[in-house]
């Protein structure tokens, strides 16, 4: 029986808790060893953005328009902004868009008024 009271004692010797502590030193540097992992990683991560970021308004925004495209857009300002007789028969004029855009609101005012 003694064998078996001390088998029984030494278990009950390994249940309930630890008996060493924790190596606070290890514990400590590993935590700060992540912790910086993560910070490394953020400032990379922000400056591959920065980087893609300034790569793109490079790109898209300040390269020079080519040729065609502002040809274009002249033709389509001068359209937009100038006046011209397009058939005179059919009394068809071509007037700037501000200007008609004017026209149309006063006469929306003006009918909108009339109906009170």
């Amino acid at each position: 029986m003694t064998e078996s009271n001390d088998q029984h004692a030494h278990a009950q010797d390994n249940a309930g808790y630890e008996h060493k502590d924790i190596n606070v030193i290890k514990t400590l540097i590993g935590t700060v060893a992540v912790i910086v992992v993560i910070v490394v990683s953020v400032i990379f991560v922000d400056e591959i953005f920065v980087h893609t970021k300034e790569r793109m308004i490079q790109e898209y925004v300040l390269v020079p328009k080519s040729i065609e495209l502002r040809d274009l857009q002249a033709n389509e300002d001068e359209v937009l902004n100038s006046y011209k007789v397009l058939d005179k028969a059919k009394d068809k004029y071509r007037i700037p868009i501000s200007r008609a855009m004017k026209l149309m609101a006063d006469e929306a005012y003006r009918q909108r008024a009339g109906e009170r």
